[in-house]
């Protein structure tokens, strides 16, 4: 059984098998559609996920929230764990997660620095699940993201894997903080290596470091990084916009520099692929106008709804909800 694999869930680069990924992917699908006929199991039941976030959220935070409770679980915690919580006090994350695990079956994580997850999972009884830590990774989004491009682009495969060879997709924006993008680029050479050509769209002080960018030219898939987009938006299949993110930013004059550095406006949308689809992480900043969302190309508001069944099925392996099942 592939469910044994996973315990926590820190990066993108754990999701290297194909046939475990297609197999979630599956299973949310399934929850999705169970879902709207409101037949969801309660795989959850009797458990339940405390939620840590040291930074704001609004997408991971409810979304996790609402796939345990959907599946007949408990979810508690805090948003603000930097203020509300012991850390005031001086107690050190893993004091904090060395307790928290005794009172919970789960924990989401969302931490304000690099690497705050893996810290954890060293010392968690239960496992952990990165929503995100600082400028590192935010691996569940990845696979949220890879199910929206699976599920945007059905016509082209029986799978995720085979609707994705070729594509070339557009990482637009704060490429140096954006940990979504960082997560994206750490499984390239599992799932953008099939003929794909990506082109990395920023300003030259938010261009992606080369610790991620080894990550796409080592798996000897085709880059281009460029600052003008105009002439790619014609031929890009997935256009990932990003945030640029004030609160990396030392100064507000830092930020002022690039803030605005690319608007998906309408002009843009004019000479957009006809066939491709646009997407982002959210929240957004201004630079997407509210004029593309009506746009069937628009797919940032499915992707972002897409993210409660993704954390469904991964609320259920983490648990051992299909081992259980097997028992």
């Amino acid at each position: 059984m592939i469910y044994q694999e996973i315990r926590h869930v820190i990066s993108s680069e754990q999701f290297a098998n194909i046939d475990l990924v297609e197999q979630l992917f599956s299973r949310a699908t399934e929850l999705k559609d169970r879902d709207k006929k409101r037949e969801l199991p309660k795989s959850m039941e009797g458990l339940s996920m405390t939620y840590l976030f040291y930074e704001p959220s609004t997408r991971t935070r409810l979304s996790f929230i609402g796939a345990m409770k959907k599946l007949g679980g408990m979810a508690d915690g805090t948003e603000s764990a930097r203020v509300f919580s012991s850390v005031t006090k001086g107690e050190t994350l893993e004091d904090s997660i060395i307790v928290v695990s005794n009172y919970s079956d789960v924990i989401v994580l969302r931490y304000d620095k690099k690497g705050g997850a893996e810290r954890a999972a060293k010392v968690s009884k239960v496992p952990i699940l990165n929503a995100g830590d600082g400028t590192g990774e935010h691996p569940t989004q990845f696979l949220l993201d890879l199910y929206t491009i699976g599920d945007e682009f059905k016509n082209r495969g029986n799978n995720t894997l085979e609707r994705l060879k070729g594509l070339k997709i557009a990482l637009v924006g704060d490429l140096k903080y954006g940990r979504t993008v960082h997560s994206l680029v750490k499984a390239a050479h599992t799932y953008f290596a099939n003929g794909n050509k990506i082109y990395l769209v920023s300003p030259d002080q938010l261009r992606l470091p080369d610790e991620y960018k080894s990550d796409i030219t080592s798996a000897g898939i085709i880059v281009e990084e460029l600052k003008d987009w105009n002439k790619i938006l014609p031929e890009v299949d997935v256009l990932y916009m990003t945030r640029v993110q004030k609160e990396r930013f030392e100064s507000e004059e830092e930020y002022e520099k690039v803030k605005g550095s690319y608007i998906f406006d309408e002009p843009e949308l004019s000479i957009f692929n006809p066939n491709g689809i646009i997407m982002h992480p959210l929240p957004r900043a201004g630079e997407i106008s509210f004029a593309v969302d009506r746009d069937p190309r628009a797919a940032y508001f499915r992707q972002a709804e897409n993210g409660l069944y993704v954390r469904m099925a991964l609320l259920e392996e983490v648990t051992g909800y299909n081992r259980r099942l097997a028992a």
